[in-house]
């Protein structure tokens, strides 16, 4: 009896599929997921170039510091709830919604504050409105 000594076949993985499985995988990945982009917003405030004006005695003067809280005429509030700046508001004016109205606000100042001011002076019919600015390079 001769036995052969038979060469064992070569055991192997074909690994052509995994790397096409794989390869569908990136691309599904790829074209399914979004890329977005935050993007913030870069404001410039405005700044004051144009001539000064004497200051109207009656005019009412609402000033917004940077926390957002109100003073009418250089007089506080004692929140920043629209129906006090609304009262306020009224008191200061004599109920007289021709009185012109001025809006200054810090350069800090949250946009909301400026924004619950002009919805105040509106509510009540004021209709002469103006928004002022200070020149940065002026001392207060």
């Amino acid at each position: 009896m001769k036995f052969r000594r038979q060469r064992p076949e070569e055991v192997g993985v074909n690994v052509t599929p995994l790397i096409d499985v794989v390869f569908l995988l990136l691309i599904f990945f790829m074209v399914s997921t979004t890329f977005t982009r935050e993007s913030h917003l870069t404001v410039d405030l405005p700044e004051a170039t144009g001539e000064h004006t004497l200051e109207n005695p009656e005019i009412v003067d609402i000033l917004i510091n940077a926390n957002g809280h109100y003073a009418i005429n250089d007089v506080g509030l004692v929140d920043n709830n629209i129906n006090t700046l609304m009262v306020a508001l009224r008191r200061a004016s004599r109920g007289d919604v021709n009185t012109p109205l001025s809006i200054t606000a810090d350069a800090q100042t949250p946009h909301q504050a400026v924004v619950r001011a002009m919805d105040a002076a509106g509510q009540l019919g004021f209709v002469h409105l103006s928004i002022t600015t200070r020149d940065p390079n002026t001392p207060e």
